[in-house]
C-alpha cells in the first residue's frame, strides 16, 4: 500500500489543524525552501551568521556563544585542520562530548571541506578504536579533557589536534572550502551485524533535507531554543543540531545521563526551551518527577522519537503540557532521516494499545513489502521500506552491505529504496503503525542494537561457550536486552564478571540488563534459535562477585526496597552494585527521584554514580549515624515498606513454585 504524493500539506484535516498550532508567538517563521538543500552546510550556516550575528547560537551552562563567536571559533579550527591535512575531502575524527567544543569542531571540519566522524568519549575504548580504524581518519580533534584518551586511542598513528591549544590570536577570518551538496558531511556509526560498528554516510544534501523537514513541520524561527539531549554521535543527535544552527535559533545541550529527572524539568523552564526532543524513556523520567505545579510557558512542541511511544506517554503529555504545546511522535533511522510523523494535542484520542507514527513527510514515500519485496495490500503487515532522494549514501567501505540494503527505485534517477527491517501496518487513510523489528536488531533506549554484536562480545569471554541475546518488552513500552549463556567446561562466570568484560567492549546501552545461565541454548528442529523456549528473567538476584548481605536497619531496608522496585528484583543486598543488577542511568535517575522523595533529603544525582551500593549510599547520605530519625521515612512510608516486602515475598514464593512445577 503506497503513500499518496508526499508533502507537508498532504495530511488529514485533524492533523493539519494540530500542526497549525505549532507556531512561534513572534510569527517570524520563514519556510526552509526546497532550493536551500542544494548547497553546503557551511554555506547555509554562513547565511545565518550574516543575518543573526549577535543571536546566541549555543549555550552550555553559563557559557554562551553568538553566531559571530561560534563562526570565528569554527574558522580557527578549520584553518588548523587545513594546516595539518591540506585540502581535499577526508574523514576527521572528533573525540568530544556534547557541547561547545563538539559543535565548533563539526562546523570547522565542514568549513575545511572535510567530513566529521563524531566519537563519544563515554563509549568503551575498544569501540572507539574500531570506529577510528574503520573510518581511516588521519586526524583526531579533541580537547584537553579528552587528550589522554585520544593519545591512548591513536598511539601515535593518527595526528592529534587539541582545540584548547589553538592560538586564540590565530586568524578567524571566514573560511569555507567548496563542497557540493553530494559531498559527504559526516559518518554516524551504528551497531554492526558483523560484530564491528558500521558507518552510515550522510551528505550535505541529506542533512539539509532533514533540517528542512524539521524546520517546516515545527515552524522553527530564530527565536526558538532547541534541546540537544541525544549524544551527537548517533543519528538522532543530528536533527536538532542542524535544525537550530541552520535557522538562526539557539541550541542547548544537556547531558541526560547525568540527570533526566527533576533537574531536566527545571532546566527546561530556566532556559525557556521552546522545542524539546528526546527518546520516550527520558520524557517519562522527566514527567514522573513533576509535581503538577510546574509551568512551561515557552515550550511549544515536544518531539519523541527513537523508540515507540505508548498511550501512557500521551496521558503524561496531556496532564502536564497539553495546554501550551503539541506532542509530535516521529519515526526515522540513521539511513533515512524522518520518514513519518504524528501530531497530538489535548483533543487527540489514541488507541489503548499503540500510538501511530503517522503520516508521510515531504519527498519521502513509505511502502510495506512482503518477504519477496512485493507491496502488501490493505491493512496487512509488511516490512517498512522508504523511497527517497535523500537517503544516506550507504555504509562506509561496505559496498556489499550497501547494495543489500539500498536498492535503485524502479522509477530510476536518484530515487532509492531502503528496507528498514521494521514491520508496519497502515490504516485506510495512510496512517502508519510501527510493529517492531523483523530481524535481529532491537531498540534499546532509542539505540539500534545488533544482538549479534552483543553475542560475539560475550563469546570472547573464556568462560562462555554459547550465547543468545534478545530484546524483551518491559513495562512502559521500553525494551530490555537479555543475554542467555552457557558456561564453558569448568567455568562459571558470574554477572559481575560478564558485565566488566562487556564494559571494555560495548557502550552501556548494549550491555544486557539481565543474564540467564542455561544448560543449553534451545533450538528448533531445523537448528534455529527457539525464542519461545527462552525463559523470562525470573526477577531473582543475579550471581555477583559480592556475597549477599541483607539490610539490617530500617534505613537500609527503605533504600533496598526502592532498589527492588526500580530494578524489578525480589532481593537486593546492601553491597550489590546497582549496575551489576541490571541498572542503567535512566533507572538510576528514577531511583534518585524516589529516594529524595521518600527520605525527604535532596542530594546531587552524580553521587548515585559515586555510591552505587546501598551500603555506600547510606554512609554518604548519613555519615554520622545509620538510622537518623529526623531524616528517615514517615510512618505511612514505613507501613508501605512492610506491605512491599510482603508483596515481594509472595512473588518470590510464586516464582519458586513455578520453577519447582517445571
Amino acid at each position: 500500500m503506497t503513500d499518496r504524493p508526499a508533502g507537508g500539506t498532504d495530511l488529514p484535516s485533524h492533523q493539519q489543524a494540530i500542526r497549525a498550532k505549532c507556531v512561534h508567538p513572534t510569527g517570524g517563521f520563514v519556510e526552509f525552501a526546497e532550493g536551500a538543500r542544494e548547497q553546503s552546510i557551511a554555506a547555509r550556516f554562513a547565511q545565518q551568521v550574516a543575518r543573526h550575528r549577535d543571536q546566541v547560537a549555543v549555550k552550555t551552562g553559563q557559557r554562551a556563544w553568538t553566531y559571530h563567536e561560534l563562526n570565528r571559533a569554527a574558522n580557527r579550527v578549520a584553518r588548523a585542520i587545513l594546516a595539518r591535512q591540506g585540502h581535499g575531502a577526508e574523514p576527521v575524527g572528533l573525540l568530544l562530548a556534547n557541547g561547545m567544543h563538539a559543535i565548533t569542531a563539526a562546523l570547522g571540519t565542514l568549513k575545511a571541506g572535510k567530513f566529521y566522524v563524531p566519537l563519544d568519549p563515554t563509549f568503551p575504548h575498544a569501540r572507539l578504536a574500531a570506529i577510528l580504524e574503520d573510518a581511516g581518519a588521519r586526524l583526531l580533534v579533541t580537547n584537553t579533557h579528552n587528550r589522554s584518551l585520544a593519545s591512548r586511542l591513536t598511539a601515535g598513528r593518527v595526528g592529534l589536534l587539541d582545540m584548547d591549544a589553538l592560538d586564540a590570536r590565530g586568524s578567524d577570518e571566514d573560511l569555507s572550502a567548496s563542497a557540493s551538496p553530494a559531498d559527504l558531511a559526516c559518518l554516524i556509526y551504528t551497531s554492526g551485524s558483523t560484530g564491528r560498528p558500521k558507518g552510515v554516510m550522510h551528505t550535505h544534501r541529506s542533512l539539509l533535507y532533514w533540517a528542512m523537514v524539521h524546520t517546516n513541520d515545527l515552524r522553527i524561527t530564530p527565536e526558538d531554543r532547541l534541546t540537544l539531549l541525544h549524544s551527537w554521535s548517533v543519528g538522532s543527535g543530528l536533527f536538532h543540531l542542524w535544525a537550530s544552527l541552520l535557522n538562526g535559533a539557539t541550541l542547548l545541550p544537556f547531558d541526560v545521563r547525568v540527570d533526566a529527572g527533576g533537574h531536566l524539568a527545571r532546566w527546561l523552564i530556566q532556559e525557556q526551551v521552546t522545542l524539546y526532543h528526546s527518546v520516550p524513556a527520558v520524557f517519562r523520567q522527566m514527567a514522573a518527577a513533576l509535581t503538577g505545579h510546574e509551568q512551561f510557558p515557552e515550550l511549544r512542541a515536544i518531539i519523541l522519537s527513537g523508540a515507540p511511544m505508548v498511550p501512557d506517554d500521551v496521558e503524561l503529555y496531556k496532564r502536564h503540557f497539553a495546554s501550551r504545546s503539541i506532542l509530535l511522535h516521529m519515526i526515522g533511522a540513521s539511513e533515512t532521516g524522518w520518514m513519518r510523523r504524528y501530531f497530538i494535542d489535548e483533543t487527540t484520542k489514541t488507541d489503548s494499545s499503540a500510538v501511530p507514527v503517522g503520516y508521510a513527510v515531504t519527498d519521502t514515500e513509505v511502502m510495506l513489502l512482503d518477504e519477496s519485496g512485493v507491496e502488501v495490500d490493505g491493512a496487512k503487515v509488511g516490512e517498512i521500506a522508504v523511497k527517497s532522494r535523500y537517503l544516506a549514501s550507504g555504509y562506509w567501505r561496505q559496498a556489499e552491505l550497501t547494495a543489500a540494503k539500498f536498492a535503485q527505485a524502479p522509477e530510476g534517477g536518484d530515487l532509492r529504496i531502503y528496507r528498514t527491517g521494521d514491520l508496519g501496518r497502515k490504516e485506510p487513510d495512510g496512517c502508519l503503525f510501527h510493529l517492531g523489528r523483523k530481524d535481529f536488531q532491537v531498540k534499546v533506549r532509542a539505540h539500534r542494537v545488533e544482538t549479534g554484536e552483543v553475542e560475539r562480545a560475550l563469546l570472547e569471554h573464556p568462560g562462555v561457550k554459547d550465547v543468545a541475546a534478545i530484546g524483551r518488552p518491559v513495562t512502559g513500552g521500553d525494551t530490555q536486552l537479555v543475554a542467555y549463556f552457557v558456561s564453558a567446561a569448568g567455568q562459571a562466570p558470574n554477572v559481575t564478571e560478564l558485565r566488566r568484560h562487556l564494559e571494555d567492549r560495548l557502550p552501556d546501552y548494549m550491555i544486557p540488563a539481565a543474564f540467564v545461565r542455561l544448560a543449553a541454548i534451545p533450538c528448533t528442529p531445523n537448528g534455529k534459535l527457539d525464542y519461545a523456549a527462552l525463559p523470562d528473567p525470573d526477577g531473582l538476584r543475579p550471581e555477583l562477585d559480592a556475597a549477599y548481605m541483607a539490610p539490617e536497619t530500617e534505613l537500609e531496608r527503605a533504600i533496598t526496597l526502592a532498589w527492588q522496585e526500580v530494578l524489578g528484583l525480589g532481593k537486593v543486598g546492601v553491597h550489590d552494585n546497582f549496575f551489576d543488577l541490571g541498572g542503567n542511568s535512566l533507572l538510576l535517575a528514577q531511583l534518585h527521584d524516589r529516594l529524595q522523595a521518600r527520605l525527604r533529603k535532596e542530594f546531587p544525582f552524580v553521587e548515585m554514580f559515586h555510591h552505587p551500593t546501598v551500603d555506600a549510599l547510606v554512609r554518604y547520605l548519613f555519615p554520622s549515624t545509620r538510622e537518623p530519625a529526623a531524616v528517615g521515612p514517615d510512618s505511612d512510608y514505613v507501613e508501605s515498606l512492610r506491605a512491599g516486602r510482603n508483596r515481594l515475598a509472595q512473588l518470590a514464593e510464586h516464582r519458586q513454585g513455578v520453577r519447582e512445577a517445571e
